[in-house]
């Protein structure tokens, strides 16, 4: 028999997994189960995963139903927007981002309600479950985990929907049999994943897109918008101040119109696997483009070419779950401390999932149009200047041409 436990705080969405997770806590452990279900703008109705908490037992105190869009996008899409970030060149970590603000909230209710362990429903295949648990133990080191998907002999769907047939948990008819994909949704993205994706070589078939429109059926005329930056975060969108989620929440309409964002990829897990996943991520995609541009007028070459430089590392330490690790807080200093002056105006098109800038400007900008031109700089610019900076930089190359050719 497992060791017994007082009070366990689960992560639940009131989906299959979960739902079987809690009453499996319940009859194994013994314990009382305390449900959290973050709103991070998943799009779904939140409500059945209270209804279906208390259908199973928890006591409707003990039920939280959180709506953490504006904290999630302020206070952690936006600082990985401040550093471009994207895992293996590629991906804007929709996922990963999401994780660390559910286990922090996690943790707090763990604490309010006097729990002696968290629990989650992620496999022992994924990335999650290392996100989850290093956030848990950075915020609370002697927490107890309890991860069903490492200790429980339920290895199918099949067995999960047995398992919660035999237990009266409602199972929705889509799930019976096997689910053709999974997905994992929030305000900054959408990612699927699994049975029809797993061959990458097999095209991502139509039906799994729900974020994005088919380019096809895209607008054949572009769609021409402005982002507005302050300190390195979007603020305005066309004209109109927005709160960071309702900002997010404008780019993903304009985004998914255009069939922004699709990303086909196969990435390097932390635990070791490759897998194959399909992401959309509209908004985000428009927003970063729009920093980048913003950065191109107003970050110094030093600046902005050390910025590239950390951003794989800071990106890898957010896809391996490490958010509150001390050296990720050191990289979000110094790229905050860069975004001091990084604001103005971007203006883009929108076209068949492209987004092509066309104009920024800044009223910190450093780009000078009288140094630049082409045209006379009325002594702005002393061309004479680059015969000494040339031979200074060639003279290393000189030497050793001579040595080599000697």
């Amino acid at each position: 028999m497992a060791d017994r436990l007082r009070r366990v705080v689960l992560a639940f969405s009131g989906g299959l997994d979960t739902s079987v997770i809690l009453k499996w806590l319940q009859t194994t452990y013994k314990c009382e189960v305390v449900t959290f279900t973050a709103d991070l703008g998943q799009g779904e109705e939140l409500e059945p995963a209270r209804a279906k908490a208390e259908l199973m037992g928890v006591k409707p105190e003990h039920i939280f139903v959180d709506d953490l869009k504006e904290e999630f996008v302020g206070d952690y899409v936006f600082p990985m927007m401040r550093a471009n970030a994207l895992y293996e060149g590629l991906y804007l970590l929709g996922t990963s981002i999401a994780r660390p603000l559910i286990a922090k909230r996690q943790i707090e209710i763990a604490r309010e309600v006097d729990a002696d362990a968290v629990s989650h429903g992620a496999t022992g295949k994924g990335n999650d479950q290392v996100r989850f648990e290093l956030g848990y133990y950075a915020l609370a080191p002697d927490i107890r985990v309890i991860a069903p998907w490492r200790e429980w002999d339920l290895t199918s769907r099949t067995a999960l929907i047995e398992f919660a047939e035999k237990h009266q948990i409602p199972v929705p008819k889509d799930k019976r049999g096997e689910s053709p994909f999974s997905t994992d949704a929030n305000l900054l993205h959408t990612s699927s994943e699994g049975k029809v994706l797993e061959d990458p070589w097999v095209e991502v078939p139509d039906y799994v897109y729900s974020r994005t429109d088919d380019l096809v059926s895209a607008p054949d005329t572009p769609e021409e918008i402005t982002v507005e930056f302050k300190r390195g975060d979007a603020v305005a969108v066309n004209g109109e101040a927005l709160s960071p989620a309702n900002l997010l929440a404008r780019l993903n309409e304009l985004g998914k119109r255009h069939g922004i964002g699709r990303l086909d990829l196969v990435e390097n897990r932390f635990v070791g696997m490759k897998s194959r996943g399909m992401y959309e991520t509209p908004g985000g995609t428009i927003l970063h483009a729009a920093h980048r541009a913003i950065e191109q007028l107003t970050l110094d070459r030093g600046a902005a070419h050390l910025k590239d430089e950390l951003m794989p590392r800071y990106a890898e330490l957010l896809y391996n779950g490490f958010w509150f690790s001390p050296e990720r807080e050191m990289l979000q200093a110094a790229i905050d401390h860069s975004q001091a002056r990084v604001e103005g105006e971007v203006r883009m098109k929108l076209y068949k999932g492209g987004t092509h800038i066309t104009g920024r400007r800044s009223p910190m900008s450093l780009y000078s149009e009288r140094v630049v031109t082409f045209e006379d700089d009325a002594g702005a610019y002393d061309q004479r200047d680059a015969e000494g900076f040339i031979k200074l930089n060639a003279l290393r190359l000189r030497l050793l041409g001579r040595r080599d050719q000697g």
